[in-house]
C-alpha cells in the first residue's frame, strides 16, 4: 500500500479548488486544510475540506503536512514557499515561481539545501498527446527540429470591463500574458523539443489602455455583471498581446502569438513541429489526437489510445482509447508525479516541472521583457 499524504493548499480561487479535486483522485493524498484569507472555513466547508485558516503560517505550523500547494497571488509565491520550504514541508507551487529571478534562485537554493521535493504546476506538460509528441522526437521519428509555431489564446480578458489581480504588476509581475499562459506555451515546446532558447525578439501590447476595475470582488472567470457605478477606470500597464520569435540552441526557428483578447477562444493552446522527417500539429481544443504531416506519402491522424501509444506516454494516461481526457487530467497526471517523487525522496526519473525550471521561466520572461521594451534580440544565456 502506497504511503498517505497530509497537504495543504494556500489560495483557494480558480485553480486551488481544481489542485483540491484532482489531488482527491489519487487516493493517498488527503486535503486536511486550506488558507484563504476571506471566509477560511466557509471555502473548506463548501470544498469539504476539514479546516480553514485565514493564515497560511498558521496551518503549516499546526498540520504536519507532506506538501504545501501555493496557489494564490504572483506576488505572495517567494514568501509562502520559502516558509514552507524552512519548515521542512514540500512545496508545489503555481507558476511562475517569484516575481523575480533572483527570489526564484533562493527558492531553488532553499530546496536544494533542504533536500526537498520542490515542484511547478507546469502542467500541460501531461496531456497524454503532447507527452506522445515528446516522445516521437525522442525516438528520432520526427528527425531534427527545423521550425516551431504556435500560440495560446484566451478571451477571458476581452472586454474593458474584465479585471483580475493579474492586470496588476504589483501582484503578478512586469508581464502578464506571456508569465500568465505564454510561460504554458515555452515550457511545453522546451520540454518536447528537448531544445532551449538561446535568443529572443519580443512586441508586447496593450489594446485596453484603460480598464473598468470592480469595487467588489469578482472571482477568476466567474462572468459576474456588474453596474457602470461599480467600476473605476484604472491605467493598464501589463500586455494584452505578445509575439515572440526564438532562436534554439540546435538552430531552429520559433514563433508565437499569446493573446488573453482573442474573442471565442476560451483556453487554446497551438503547438506545431517542424522537422527533417516530418511534422506534428496539436491543438488543446482537439487534444487528444495529433496531425502528423508527411512529404512522400500520406499525412495521418493519431488518436489517444494508450494501446498504441509508446510505453511511457501510455503511463500518464487516466482512461481507455476512446475516452477523452483534458485540462483536469494533467492535473491529476502531474500530481501522481510529484507525490511519487516525495514518497521515494527523488524526482531523478520523473517528468514534472520543478523549481530550476521555475527559474528557468523567469528568466525566460525577463529576457522576453527586456526585448519588448527594448524592440530588440535578446540573449537569454
Amino acid at each position: 500500500m502506497s504511503r498517505k499524504f497530509r497537504t495543504g493548499i494556500v489560495g483557494v480561487g480558480f485553480i486551488g479548488a481544481v489542485h483540491i479535486e484532482q489531488l482527491r483522485r489519487l487516493g493517498n493524498v488527503e486535503v486536511v486544510a486550506l488558507t484563504d484569507s476571506v471566509d477560511a472555513q466557509k471555502k473548506a466547508d463548501a470544498l469539504h475540506v476539514p479546516k480553514g485558516y485565514a493564515d497560511y503560517r498558521q496551518m503549516i505550523d499546526q498540520e504536519n503536512l507532506d506538501c504545501v500547494h501555493v496557489c494564490t497571488p504572483n506576488s505572495t509565491h517567494f514568501e509562502i514557499a520559502m516558509y514552507a520550504l524552512d519548515k521542512g514541508v514540500n512545496v508545489l507551487c503555481e507558476k511562475p515561481l517569484a516575481t523575480t529571478p533572483e527570489e526564484a534562485e533562493a527558492l531553488l537554493a532553499r530546496a536544494r539545501e533542504k533536500k526537498l521535493i520542490h515542484a511547478m504546476n507546469l502542467n500541460c506538460r501531461f496531456y497524454p498527446i503532447a507527452y506522445q509528441m515528446r516522445e516521437m522526437v525522442r525516438s528520432g521519428e520526427v528527425g531534427d527540429i527545423f521550425t516551431i509555431h504556435g500560440g495560446y489564446h484566451q478571451d477571458w480578458l476581452f472586454y474593458d470591463t474584465d479585471y483580475n489581480w493579474r492586470l496588476e504588476p504589483a501582484l503578478s509581475g512586469d508581464s502578464r500574458a506571456f508569465a500568465d499562459i505564454g510561460s504554458h506555451w515555452i515550457d511545453l515546446v522546451e520540454f518536447i523539443t528537448g531544445l532551449h532558447v538561446v535568443e529572443v525578439m519580443a512586441d508586447f501590447e496593450t489594446f485596453h489602455k484603460t480598464r473598468k476595475k470592480p469595487l467588489k470582488a469578482v472571482d477568476t472567470y466567474s462572468g459576474m455583471k456588474l453596474r457602470p457605478e461599480d467600476y473605476q477606470e484604472v491605467p493598464i500597464q501589463t500586455e494584452d498581446y505578445a509575439a515572440v520569435l526564438f532562436h534554439f540552441d540546435n538552430g531552429a526557428h520559433c514563433c508565437c502569438h499569446i493573446t488573453q483578447v482573442f474573442a471565442g477562444r476560451k483556453n487554446q493552446m497551438v503547438l506545431s513541429i517542424a522537422g527533417s522527417k516530418n511534422s506534428l500539429h496539436w491543438d488543446s481544443e482537439a487534444s487528444n489526437e495529433v496531425w502528423i504531416g508527411r512529404r512522400d506519402r500520406d499525412n495521418g491522424q493519431l488518436v489517444k489510445d494508450p494501446s498504441i501509444l509508446m510505453p511511457k506516454t501510455a503511463g500518464v494516461v487516466s482512461y481507455p482509447g476512446g475516452h477523452v481526457e483534458g485540462f483536469a487530467d494533467t492535473f491529476k497526471q502531474n500530481f501522481k508525479q510529484i507525490y511519487k517523487a516525495i514518497e521515494l525522496g527523488d524526482a531523478t526519473s520523473l517528468d514534472f516541472a520543478n523549481f530550476a525550471d521555475g527559474l528557468r521561466e523567469m528568466r525566460l520572461c525577463e529576457k522576453i521583457v527586456q526585448s519588448a521594451k527594448e524592440r530588440r534580440w535578446v540573449s537569454v544565456e
